[in-house]
């Protein structure tokens, strides 16, 4: 097939798959293609290395990978201050509160472009690179993903904190104001 008629096919395939709006699948294959080379290379440095992959992770450390996980994504796709780490590919919307803020991907330029902007401004997305990372360096350097994981979960469990304590902090104060 020439590659005119790749390029045919290509297009008639986004076309189909989504008519009505334009969805970056190219950028979404960078992406995908990315994470499986992220992935192999952890997989390759765990075995050059000799290290013992674990039949079974410690429920602990699961825990522990699981809060780290969920800390690291949201400040790397919401904290105001990593902004600048998606500004190339996202445009500043609105503060959505606790130090986050909400986010527009850029539609101009490549798909590749928009694919990152998404990942990096998505938590959800971004737990699956973050999850990986963590993993592998449970795996690599346990001790340094632990520690790093330990206090990534310190942070998390503040956070919880600080927004229950602003919760107390409102319904007494309201309370107050009823008693008056």
């Amino acid at each position: 097939m020439t590659d005119g008629g790749v390029k045919q096919k290509v297009a008639r395939l986004r076309q189909a798959y989504a008519p009505h709006e334009h969805r970056p699948l190219d950028g979404y294959l960078a992406a995908m293609g990315t994470y499986a080379g992220v992935t192999a290379t952890i997989a390759a440095l765990v075995k050059a290395t000799g290290r013992p992959v674990p039949e079974r992770p410690s429920p602990g450390d699961v825990v522990l990978l699981a809060v780290a996980t969920h800390k690291l994504s949201r400040l790397l796709s919401k904290d105001a201050v990593t902004s600048p780490l998606r500004a190339p590919f996202t445009r500043y919307d609105r503060p959505i509160g606790s130090g986050e803020v909400m986010e527009q991907v850029r539609d101009q330029g490549s798909s590749t472009r928009h694919a990152i902007g998404e990942l990096l401004s998505c938590p959800f997305c971004l737990a699956v690179w973050v999850a990986t990372g963590l993993t592998g360096g449970l795996v690599l350097a346990p001790r340094l993903t632990r520690l790093v994981a330990t206090a990534l979960t310190a942070v998390a469990a503040s956070d919880f904190l600080q927004m229950g304590y602003a919760v107390a902090q409102q319904a007494a104060e309201g309370g107050r104001h009823d008693e008056r």
